[in-house]
């Protein structure tokens, strides 16, 4: 009966056995070792965003509800809308011109045998803190041409083009025969005379900013059928010394300044002083009155406001490409590196130039990448905040005004802590779908 029963009964159940992860590691051994993670992310990560959302619902004491007010605010308050649009413009040009530059230098430098050179010259930027390179743009961008590289190299080109005036300061000083003309410049109070020389006094320009070609001022000799005198620097250094209205040894020409001779307010002659600044006009100006035009006198160029209300944006973004560039080339030349290159030979022995290689099979290959960049840079420019901070200066820093800057600035200078958290959890949101993007693009690869 028993060894019926016994040959009747089935296997012994197995002893159960401890659940393993895919690895073969038992989980509870991997969650202990995730526990500090897990703590960690927990204490950085998903605790400030919950408190944030909480925060964001109530007034700026925190004690009392204030529904979705600090919301509506996102939309109502001037500066956070100033920040908005500026969001933007970071969003569309900068990721898209960073990966433009980045796809154009990986590409061309793998024609050149100095590419690795290039790129390592490109890419270094990205070594460099958001700070530093905030202080290296605010100098390179400073309005003065003395100080800032951009301008002393617009101011360069331009005065190529356009000469500036060596003598904005100038002016005539007392017992002048000069008076202020209409609409500028200066004009001689009396009739002028072929045959007399002509003083043409002028003080408000410092020795060191004369210009170089300036020579001591020479007497002009009279001539009986012209019109001759001297413009000069009437000022001699030390108290008491030199004759007013008189030339004086250490004195100097105004060397190019450019005289008018006026009659009934039509220009019959005119006449630029040599380097010792005396000058010869024809008989036509005798019984004219002689003009020093406005031209003379005109500020010199003095570049482009690049921090100024409307170039600020433009102008930060530029400094940020200047970083990004490399980072996006490192990127694509490691796709374009993985591109088959019978592909591309085969284009080419079926006629296709280098152009048509690029744009129809160089590009396509490279979508992935050139997404991937893209939408990286994308999140990064909506956390941008360190280059606007220092390069800004205060009288532009409302019109460069950026979502992540406008959280600071309520969170601690306007201590409205309920409107910045409602300003972190709109940015949470704006980066979610970019975030959401690229890890299904991501997923998707990894599928292939």
């Amino acid at each position: 009966m028993a060894s019926a029963q016994a040959a009747g009964a089935g296997p012994a159940p197995a002893a159960p056995k401890s659940r393993r992860s895919v690895t073969g590691t038992r989980r509870t051994v991997a969650v202990l070792f995730l526990l500090p993670a897990l703590v960690l992310l927990g204490a950085l990560v998903v605790y400030p965003i919950g408190y944030s959302v909480f925060r964001s619902f109530y007034d700026q004491s925190g004690d009392s509800f204030a529904g979705f007010d600090n919301y509506q605010a996102l939309f109502t308050d001037d500066g956070i809308r100033t920040a908005l649009k500026n969001n933007v413009l970071w969003v569309v040009f900068a990721p898209t011109v960073a990966t433009a530059l980045g796809l154009i230098f990986a590409v061309l430098t793998e024609r050149v045998s100095w590419g690795t050179a290039f790129k390592l010259v490109v890419f270094m930027p990205m070594a460099i803190s958001m700070l530093a390179a905030g202080i290296i743009f605010r100098l390179v961008y400073d309005q003065d041409p003395d100080k800032g590289v951009a301008n002393a190299v617009w101011v360069g080109v331009h005065d190529t083009f356009a000469q500036s005036s060596a003598f904005p300061k100038a002016h005539p000083g007392r017992e002048s025969p000069l008076r202020a003309a209409p609409g500028g410049g200066y004009l001689t109070k009396d009739p002028v005379r072929a045959g007399t020389p002509v003083s043409l006094p002028l003080v408000g320009v410092a020795p060191d900013k004369m210009p170089d070609s300036a020579a001591k001022a020479g007497q002009a000799t009279a001539d009986p059928d012209q019109v001759t005198g001297t413009t000069w620097q009437d000022f001699t250094r030390g108290k008491g010394v030199g004759t007013l209205g008189g030339i004086d040894p250490a004195e100097l020409g105004y060397a190019g300044m450019k005289i008018e001779a006026v009659k009934g307010g039509e220009v019959v002659a005119s006449t630029t002083a040599a380097d010792d600044g005396t000058f010869t006009l024809p008989a036509a100006a005798d019984g004219a009155r002689l003009r020093l035009p406005a031209d003379n006198f005109k500020e010199p160029y003095n570049g482009v406001d690049w921090l100024g209300p409307s170039l600020v944006t433009p102008a930060i973004i530029g400094s940020y490409i200047w970083m990004w560039a490399g980072f996006a080339m490192v990127l694509i030349a490691a796709g374009l590196a993985g591109i088959p290159r019978d592909l591309l030979e085969a284009a080419r022995v079926d006629g296709a130039n280098e152009w048509q290689v690029f744009r129809r099979i160089t590009v396509p290959l490279l979508a992935p990448v050139l997404a991937v960049v893209t939408v990286t840079l994308m999140i990064n420019v909506l956390k941008v905040f360190d280059l606007v901070f220092i390069i800004a200066p205060g009288s532009s820093q409302d019109d460069a005004n950026v979502l992540a800057l406008e959280l600071y600035r309520k969170g601690f200078s306007e201590d409205q802590p309920g409107v910045a958290s409602a300003i972190s959890v709109f940015l949470l949101l704006l980066v979610i779908p970019v975030m959401w993007f690229n890890v299904r693009r991501l997923r998707r690869e990894v599928r292939r």
